[in-house]
């Protein structure tokens, strides 16, 4: 995997964005992190960049356009298709139809914010390791 591009993270929440970043310093993740409130933001950024992210965290409860439906609009994208960033929602909603709904979008992951720090920590390393681990087909190893 491309391990040192942007983690970009999407969520309205300024409390949930400080503790992400909070995260990432506690687990020495040396990847810059990029924040945006909405997911419209972040849909320019990504377009406009020419960097690849390393990951995508995004929260499914934004105002409009909700994460949902930047994922409909990335795989609506061929450049940023081409791009293959791992997406990752991060929800308050444990409700199956909207899990399914991820998933039917290609999300590569879907987790449950947690309210207790050290479980939060605890997916963020499975995530970060997962990724950092990975095969990545924009990667010069092929």
């Amino acid at each position: 995997m491309l391990q040192y591009g942007p983690i970009i993270i999407v969520d309205d929440d300024s409390d949930d964005r400080a503790l992400y970043v909070t995260i990432f310093n506690d687990l020495q993740v040396k990847n810059p992190v990029k924040l945006f409130d909405s997911s419209t933001e972040a849909f320019i950024y990504l377009c406009s960049c020419r960097e690849q992210p390393f990951l995508i965290l995004c929260d499914i409860n934004l105002p409009f356009p909700d994460g949902l439906e930047l994922r409909r609009r990335i795989n609506d994208s061929e450049y940023l298709r081409e791009k293959s960033i791992p997406f990752v929602f991060l929800s308050t909603s444990d409700n199956k139809d909207t899990v399914r709904e991820a998933y039917a979008l290609i999300s590569q992951g879907y987790f449950v914010k947690q309210p207790d720090y050290q479980q939060m920590l605890e997916n963020m390393r499975l995530i970060y390791g997962y990724w950092s681990v990975s095969r990545h087909p924009n990667n010069s190893y092929f």
